[in-house]
């Protein structure tokens, strides 16, 4: 019982991966759609779409963390 409870929560944090997939996505697309408007600002927006990246993979490895934690841990 225990460890269907622990299979069943690790896999439900793991949903989070999805979610950081989809937002690394949006990043770089809103990235490129800024460039083919304005490419003279090309270089702050590479500055700001890695900023956006980091934040959303620190998303997904907060979630990974989780799922190991229930895995493993409790």
């Amino acid at each position: 019982m225990l460890e269907g409870a622990k299979s069943m929560g690790a896999g439900a944090a793991t949903i989070a991966s999805a979610g950081a997939a989809v937002g690394i996505g949006n990043v770089f697309s809103s990235l490129i759609h800024s460039v083919a408007r304005n490419p003279s600002l090309a270089k702050q927006s590479f500055g700001y779409a890695i900023l956006g990246f980091a934040l959303t993979e620190a998303i997904a490895l907060f979630a990974l963390m989780m799922a190991f934690l229930i895995s493993f841990v409790f």
